[in-house]
């Protein structure tokens, strides 16, 4: 009897891995905050209520108003730095999810395969024009407000980009072959990284308000 031969998962332990961290990374940005406003805010702490639910979830919301009230008051640096993660990390999962769905269909309500002549012309090229444009913009402009919604777009075309960075390494369409995982992982530890340079900046700020009280 023939032996049925096992299929290998397409995405390996180091795919995995990056995963894990890129999911810690951002969860210790959103979950640093909560943390600190459950402490300073209104919500009463674990040890101080049997409803620990009802007080995480007062928390949460104290620290989406805080984190609306901190958005307008930061820095325009502080501002573009969150905007370009958070558009990144939208902007992947979107694309790799529409991606998937578009795998046996034709179209989904405005999304549909482009193609130009026999060419098909993948997310990644709106996403080059997306990033070099916003980045030129960024350069000659001397608009400090501007530059958030420039890491908008720049973020965007950054996730529009790495998701299909194995295309442009292998220099063909091997978006759903093994081959196609390395821009999974590059796109992972990217995001690992601008997580953690978010909550890097984060604790460098409270560093100078302790060391550096009057700069």
């Amino acid at each position: 009897m023939a032996l049925r031969c096992r299929r290998r998962p397409l995405y390996g332990r180091g795919t995995t891995g990056l995963a894990i961290v890129a999911g810690i990374s951002s969860l210790a940005v959103i979950g640093n905050e909560v943390a600190r406003v459950w402490r300073r805010g209104s919500a009463p702490l674990p040890t101080e209520t049997p409803h620990v639910l009802g007080a995480a979830e007062e928390a949460v919301a104290e620290t989406v108003t805080v984190a609306v009230a901190g958005y307008q008051r930061a820095s325009e640096r502080e501002n573009a730095l969150l905007n370009l993660f958070s558009s990144f990390v939208i902007t992947f999962l979107s694309a790799r999810g529409i991606a998937y769905l578009l795998r046996d269909r034709s179209s989904l309500g405005p999304f549909r395969d482009v193609f130009l002549g026999r060419r098909h012309i993948h997310h990644f090229v709106p996403g080059i024009l997306l990033t070099f444009a916003a980045g030129s913009v960024a350069i000659a402009t001397r608009g400090e407000r501007l530059k958030p919604k420039l890491a908008l777009a720049f973020g965007t075309g950054m996730g529009l980009t790495l998701d299909e960075s194995a295309l442009l390494l292998e220099l063909d369409d091997v978006y759903w072959r093994r081959e196609g995982v390395v821009g999974v992982q590059i796109t992972l530890a990217v995001t690992a990284l601008l997580a953690s340079l978010v909550l890097a900046v984060r604790l460098l700020r409270r560093g100078e308000a302790v060391v550096l009280p009057d700069a």
